[in-house]
C-alpha cells in the first residue's frame, strides 16, 4: 500500500482531452484510463486533497482541434486546471506556484502518454523536488513497450510506481 497524505499532496492527470483518450493506446485503453483517473480524482477530492487537471493547447494556431477540451464530467468547480504548450505540465504554467501556496509536496501522477506528458511533467517535478507516486494503470501510451519502458526503467528512478487499488487515502 502507498499511504497518501492529503494535506500535502495533488493528483495530477495529464492529457485526458476528447482527441488524446480516443487514440489507439496500450497497455491500458483511453476509456479505462479515463475510468481509472476519474476514480482517483474522486477520492482525492474527498480527502480534501487538490486535483490538477493538464491539457495541452497548440501553439500558434487560431484554433484548437476538436476534442482539445478535458473530457466531459472530469472537471470539477475547485479543480486546478492547467494549459499547457510544450510536453510537461510546468514549463510556462504556473504549475509550481500554485501547487506550493497550497503546501503540496508530493504528486500523485496519471495521464495519457505515459512516456510523453506524464514522464516529462514528472522529470520538471522531481527538478522542483517534489515526491514522486505513478499510477500504472492509469496511465498509458502509445505502445504498451514505451508504457513498460517509462514504468519499469525511469520512473521508478523518479518515484514511487503502484496502482490505484494500492493507493491509500483517509476517508
Amino acid at each position: 500500500m502507498t499511504e497518501i497524505d492529503p494535506l500535502h499532496t495533488a493528483l495530477v492527470l495529464v492529457d485526458l482531452m476528447e482527441r488524446v483518450v480516443a487514440l489507439p493506446l496500450a497497455p491500458h485503453s483511453g476509456d479505462e484510463v479515463a475510468e481509472k483517473s476519474g476514480e482517483l480524482a474522486r477520492a482525492f477530492r474527498k480527502a480534501g486533497a487538490p486535483v490538477v487537471l493538464v491539457r495541452v493547447e497548440r501553439p500558434g494556431v487560431a484554433e484548437q482541434p476538436p476534442g482539445s477540451g478535458l473530457l466531459a464530467g472530469l472537471a470539477e468547480p475547485d479543480d486546478i486546471e492547467i494549459v499547457k504548450r510544450t510536453i510537461g505540465a510546468f514549463h510556462g504554467t504556473g504549475l509550481d506556484a500554485r501547487l506550493r501556496e497550497r503546501g503540496v509536496r508530493t504528486l500523485v501522477l496519471a495521464g495519457i502518454a505515459t512516456n510523453l506528458g506524464v514522464e516529462s511533467t514528472a522529470r520538471a517535478a522531481a527538478d522542483h523536488g517534489y515526491e514522486l507516486v505513478f499510477v500504472e494503470d492509469a496511465m498509458s501510451a502509445l505502445t504498451a513497450e514505451e508504457h513498460r519502458a517509462s514504468v519499469a526503467l525511469d520512473m521508478p528512478r523518479l518515484g514511487t510506481v503502484t496502482t490505484a487499488a494500492a493507493l491509500r487515502l483517509p476517508g
